[in-house]
């Protein structure tokens, strides 16, 4: 039996010294033993759906497809799948399974642009510290349904105020006078008077739900704006810490326990989502807001206007989570055989028919949130932080036995949460990985734990009373436009500087030889459409581009400034790493330019047996050091 057939309790007269390296956890069949493979391809293929599905595909995209057209959204949804984001997913996952690198050393297939790379790696860090809030959030609220009535389904005096209600309060309306002409009056006197309000014609008092107040004054604790940092509210901090706690122990071992983990993370948040979607079908005003979402009031005309276009080539790009490097970092540790042409393709159907399901089970229970208000369905519906923890758990505290329902809707939210930061923090840790190998290799406990201890202490900023507005500002630079960048200059380095028909037979040598008519829509979309589409996004978000809010509140001058200059230190490291190769190269500028357009001399298969002619020049990375970015150590062992 193998080294992790049983516990260490268990093994007869078998003596284990307890170590912090991983050199131990290699399987017999595993492929690369220096880097390790995934133990089979059902983790590979669950953590890939785990990190592409997250929590936009439950919070944004049933919004988006209500929005924009209902059912018609689902037309330029599948088209921008087809020429957006699949072709840009399968070339990631083919680069990091060719090479068996990570996103920044992957780039020895063209040094000149390895600063993308760098970009990639360093928005996700960003991304990563304020996605661990929401998650915390998630994990807040989860605690919070331990309670026999849930704390926001009334309007508690420790934490309302006298605007909270239940229910809608009538100031005024109209209703008929003696002579048949309608008379404004006053709510109360209509009512002393036992008359009836003419339809549609209320005055309502400007009130707020009891869960957007328990929202924003008792988890929150939220301040007047980001110039108001104010305390660390303890229990979110704790919370964000546990969060932190349970990614480390998924991650202590790398992808050999991360791998184990997903079949749960990953699987038991759609047993929820066909429970919750159950639930709400049996609920009284279901088929309405089903209707809303993706029924009889789809509105085609909308696929006439160009917003819905856009928003449908967005929400694909992003909820792909390509160009995040996480892509390349997870296929990195396949088999070089591997089919991750069919992967691809699994993953992002996957994804896509996630989300389209997770609609049914959100708008049902909407629905009848609006049919017990007496309101549409619209007045009820929003998007992100509201959906999640305003107007869902609204709806859920008015169903019998509400504490049931929401935890079951917030361990979902927490499951979707992690499994996307799992891949996040291994991209970070990959990438380490291939800069420092034997380092890696023999203190991969503490130096996952110290990356987990690190991100938290940057995250507490997030769990002030300012917390929320750090997390939207954040994201709001940094999950943007900066990312469409990188995937628009990944695209035209590998396709046009390396050569696309390269780049194919390179994948030929993993999957097989294909006919022409197999890569001649591949090679469209690679060399022409999403390129164009990308760049068409990119332009269009410039364009738009508009200071961050959060709800009415604007951000002060110096919070924007501080914004930009997160993206933008994300995104000078394409110059600087483009010119540092150019000044470490030899020849004359033009020379030295075209050099840093080719493969470096390490670029190819990782394992001898799998090069064959094509790669037989090729040096082998583990003999020849190649250093992929400056680093002090490098210089010092220079000099010396």
């Amino acid at each position: 039996m193998g080294w992790l057939s049983l516990p260490s309790c268990l093994r007869c007269g078998q003596k284990e010294e307890f170590t912090l390296s991983t050199e131990k956890i290699a399987d017999k069949d595993e492929e690369n033993a220096e880097r390790g493979n995934w133990s089979s391809k059902t983790d590979y293929l669950l953590s890939m759906v785990g990190y592409a599905v997250g929590l936009g595909n439950v919070w944004r995209f049933p919004y988006l497809t209500y929005q924009n057209g209902g059912g018609a959204f689902l037309i330029p949804y599948t088209i921008m799948l087809a020429l957006a984001g699949l072709p840009l997913f399968f070339m990631e996952c083919s680069l990091g399974q060719f090479a068996s690198l990570g996103p920044i050393s992957v780039w020895r297939i063209l040094p000149l642009l390895q600063g993308v790379g760098i970009t990639m790696v360093l928005i996700s860090t960003f991304v990563t510290i304020y996605y661990n809030v929401i998650i915390g959030y998630s994990l807040y609220y989860l605690f919070a349904s331990f309670r026999s009535e849930l704390p926001w389904a009334n309007c508690d005096p420790e934490w309302a105020d006298n605007v909270c209600s239940k229910i809608p309060i009538v100031l005024s309306c109209n209703i008929t006078g003696q002579d048949g002409t309608p008379i404004h009056a006053n709510y109360s006197w209509v009512q002393s008077q036992n008359l009836t309000c003419l339809n549609e014609t209320s005055i309502f008092a400007n009130t707020q739900v009891p869960s957007e107040q328990y929202w924003n004054k008792k988890a929150l604790q939220r301040s007047s704006g980001l110039d108001e940092t104010g305390h660390i509210v303890w229990y979110l901090a704790l919370c964000l810490l546990l969060s932190w706690i349970i990614v480390g122990a998924a991650l202590f071992k790398g992808i050999k326990s991360s791998g184990k983990v997903v079949y749960f993370t990953a699987l038991f948040p759609y047993i929820i989502l066909i429970v919750l979607l159950v639930r709400g079908a049996t609920l009284e005003g279901a088929h309405e807001g089903i209707e809303y979402y993706i029924g009889r009031q789809s509105n085609f005309t909308k696929l006439m206007e160009a917003e819905v276009w856009k928003d449908a080539a967005t929400q694909i790009f992003f909820s792909l989570s390509v160009a995040w490097g996480g892509l390349v970092a997870l296929s990195s540790y396949n088999k070089f055989h591997n089919n991750c042409y069919s992967d691809a393709i699994f993953v992002c159907v996957t994804n896509c028919l996630t989300s389209v399901f997770a609609g049914f089970a959100i708008f049902s229970i909407l629905g009848h949130m609006a049919f017990k208000a007496g309101k549409k369905v619209s007045e009820v519906v929003d998007s992100g932080f509201d959906l999640a923890f305003v107007a869902y758990p609204e709806a859920l505290s008015k169903l019998p036995v509400a504490p049931l329902w929401s935890f079951l809707f917030f361990f979902m939210l927490l499951l979707l949460g992690l499994d996307s930061q799992f891949a996040t923090v291994e991209t970070i840790t990959t990438t380490v990985q291939d800069l420092y190998p034997q380092l890696m290799k023999k203190m991969r406990i503490p130096m996952t734990m110290g990356l987990c201890l690190l991100l938290f202490l940057l995250g507490l900023v997030c769990v002030t009373q300012a917390g929320i507005y750090w997390v939207n500002l954040v994201d709001h630079f940094c999950a943007g436009w900066g990312i469409l960048f990188a995937a628009v200059l990944e695209l035209l380095g590998i396709c046009w500087i390396y050569g696309g028909n390269r780049f194919i037979l390179d994948i030929e040598m993993m999957i097989g030889k294909k006919s022409f008519w197999f890569w001649l829509w591949w090679r469209a979309c690679w060399f022409f459409i999403t390129p164009c589409l990308l760049l068409a996004i990119l332009v269009w978000s410039l364009v738009t581009f508009e200071p961050p809010t959060y709800g009415s509140i604007e951000y002060p001058n110096w919070g924007s400034a501080l914004g930009w200059c997160m993206i933008i230190f994300c995104l000078i490291w394409i110059p600087i790493v483009a010119v540092y190769k150019i000044i470490k190269a030899k020849g004359n500028l033009w020379q030295r330019i075209v050099i840093c357009c080719k493969p470096t001399d390490t670029w190819g298969p990782a394992l001898a047996s799998h090069r064959g002619e094509r790669y037989s020049h090729m040096i082998d990375p583990v003999k020849e050091k190649d250093i992929e970015i400056p680093t002090v150590d490098a210089y010092i062992n220079k000099v010396e």
